[in-house]
């Protein structure tokens, strides 16, 4: 796990030079353990390295191949380099292919020798979590790739014949090839979502590479392809298969995936919150590993969110090594300013993460594994289920929509809060259907409200109606598969997975995924609606597993990972939060008189303005003047 940048079309080399170092020193928290430079005509790369895997000098990067032609700079780990390797050292009797001579043990130089090997092909047979480039010296271009799953990042800026890229937003500024401007259709996006929706960025002018795609780029010229589609990839392997083989093949898989993701030459761990998904992975892990586990989990003070007994539960069971973060809202408050200035692109759930990877890692641990992912497969929160009562309420669409609307405009009336403002909106809609019920389930603010806060008249397209109508295609049966595949596309890939990422690498943390090894995916994206139906939570997760979960866990209320933000918003941080939506109320794009009326619908208590309404606002304005962005 490392950072990653370069930039290609410079002709001055010092000036490359001065540029990829800064940008390396940008980065430098992702990897304390080395750093390298390449500068040649017109290309300099730059590597920050994190060792996870031979953690000896010869894992140094750039890295080249044997014989000088190819370098590469990664980020991420492949679990089946071994497996990669072997076949990539035999030769094949009557083949031209040749034998790569390995000069280290890392999975850099596998991925390397891969790529020589088979091309842009090699991407379909990597399972790992990565982001790359490789500079072909010969042909003068550059190969950049990034993981089916998007769970490494990788950001890019090309134009006038330069392009830069790297695994930070930040980074790229620090090359001052980019103007700090806010890119205010993403703004939108990011009101709506919480977050900017990949490839779009809040910075203007930068993009991000996406999920399951690569790019090649030459001097003037950048194109870019995929290699996989969550939609087109869904495996039929459960076909014919009864509920008991389904649960056995979903065991095999997630405890292979679980197996795959203890290689490593340094301590790990886990994070441990004592709900289904967390524990599911301890379980394992202690099944498959012969040294004990060592887990982390945070606790409150404020009991109705500590979910220490259950957390305890579990490491019992496993027996565990296990550590407890006490968190009282002044030591919040004093990791907070860190924690945000971590954030390398605006999200509304980053501090969480920040908190227990900091306790992580300062126990000796560089390596956790998270239980991210298994909500989106296997049916965990409550979208499915009203997903699956709406396909009931076809009936709906017998009214016209303004008669619909009607019904919604007094049922917010009658009982204002979120839920009944977003069914009025669903009700205004053209369709009643699964693509318009979706993306306003995640929306934050309605777009009513959004218009309250900003100097528009009209907003634009929102992002998430067009990523759920391009995923879910007519030929997906499944309901469920559709709901996950839009979970996935979404919330997963540009909030959860972000935030995992930049802040667990704040400490120089690898933390890794189990539930979403592609392998697992495609599988469970296959089974029939009738196995993953949630009658009970997560049923199919559950039955799979067999009796390694206790049934305390398994019937326990879903809390979540959160924190007891309401109280210490209008308490402890009421001055920060305040200070930031007065700041941010001031800016170009905002109505004033809007943003101070939110703040204080929030602090009288009205319903439709929760907590999480107000936050990921506090956390765009501190975004924006830790990285100077202008309106």
């Amino acid at each position: 796990m490392c950072g990653i940048n370069g930039i290609l079309g410079l002709s001055d080399k010092k000036n490359a030079e001065q540029k990829v170092i800064a940008m390396n020193t940008a980065m430098k928290h992702r990897g304390p353990d080395d750093q390298g430079f390449f500068i040649d005509k017109k290309i300099a790369l730059g590597h920050r390295r994190l060792s996870i895997i031979d953690l000896s000098a010869a894992g140094h990067q750039p890295m080249h191949s044997f014989d000088g032609r190819y370098l590469i700079v990664y980020n991420g780990e492949l679990y089946n380099f071994r497996e990669l390797k072997f076949e990539l050292q035999r030769v094949v009797s009557g083949s031209k292919e040749q034998a790569y001579l390995f000069q280290t043990n890392t999975d850099t130089e596998v991925i390397l020798a891969s790529y020589i090997r088979w091309g842009a092909e090699c991407l379909n047979r990597f399972n790992g979590m990565f982001a790359f480039a490789i500079w072909d010296s010969h042909t003068k271009e550059l190969f950049i790739a990034r993981d089916r799953l998007g769970i490494k990042p990788l950001y890019y800026y090309f134009t006038e014949g330069i392009l830069a890229f790297s695994s930070e937003i930040r980074s790229l500024l620090a090359s001052d090839l980019i103007k700090r401007k806010l890119d205010e259709t993403s703004l939108i996006d990011y009101l709506r979502y919480q977050t900017v929706h990949a490839p779009n960025t809040m910075v203007k002018g930068v993009k991000m590479l996406m999920p399951g795609h690569y790019m090649k780029g030459s001097f003037n010229k950048v194109t870019i392809h995929s290699y996989w589609n969550i939609s087109e990839t869904i495996s039929d392997e459960s076909k014919g298969k009864s509920y008991k083989e389904v649960c056995s093949d979903v065991n095999t898989l997630l405890t292979k995936s679980v197996e795959r993701r203890l290689i490593a030459d340094v301590p790990f761990g886990a994070f441990l919150s004592g709900g289904i998904d967390s524990s599911a992975i301890v379980g394992l892990m202690s099944k498959v590993s012969t040294e004990k586990i060592k887990t982390f989990s945070v606790t409150f003070d404020e009991s109705e969110f500590s979910e220490a007994k259950y957390a305890q539960l579990i490491a019992k069971k496993f027996n565990t090594d296990h550590h407890e973060i006490k968190l009282k809202p002044a030591d919040f408050i004093e990791q907070l300013p860190n924690a945000l200035k971590a954030m390398d692109h605006p999200s509304g759930d980053g501090p969480n993460t920040y908190i227990v990877s900091k306790a992580t890692k300062e126990a000796g641990i560089t390596m956790a594994l998270s239980g991210l992912g298994g909500d989106e497969l296997f049916a965990g929160y409550d979208v499915f289920k009203r997903s699956l009562d709406l396909n009931k309420k076809n009936w709906l669409n017998l009214f016209p929509s303004f008669a619909r609307g009607i019904g919604g405009d007094i049922l917010t009336t009658l009982k204002p809060g979120v839920a009944s403002e977003k069914i009025s909106e669903l009700l205004k809609q053209n369709k009643v259907n699964f693509n318009s019920f979706y993306p306003l389930s995640r929306q934050v603010l309605m777009d009513n409200q959004i218009l309250e806060i900003v100097n528009q008249k009209e907003l634009p397209i929102n992002k998430v109606f067009e990523i759920v109508k391009e995923t879910n295609t007519s030929n997906l049966q499944s309901e469920i598969s559709k709901v996950s595949i839009a979970e996935i596309s979404t919330y997963m890939q540009n909030v959860l997975l972000g935030d995992a990422d930049q802040m667990s690498m704040a400490h120089a943390l690898e933390v890794r995924v189990p539930f979403i090894d592609y392998t697992l995916v495609e599988y469970v994206l296959g089974v029939p609606d009738k196995f993953k139906i949630p009658t009970s939570p997560k049923k199919l997760l559950v039955d799979a597993l067999g009796d390694l979960l206790p049934s305390e866990i398994v019937n326990r209320p879903k809390m979540g990972f959160t924190f007891p933000w309401k109280q210490w918003m209008k308490q402890e941080l009421k001055n920060f939060c305040e200070e930031k939506i007065i700041s941010l109320s001031k800016r170009k794009p905002f109505n004033e008189k809007g943003m101070i009326k939110l703040w204080n619908d929030f602090l009288s208590d009205k319903p439709n303005i929760t907590w999480s309404r107000i936050w990921y606002l506090v956390v765009l304005e501190n975004w924006l003047q830790e990285n100077d962005i202008t309106d």
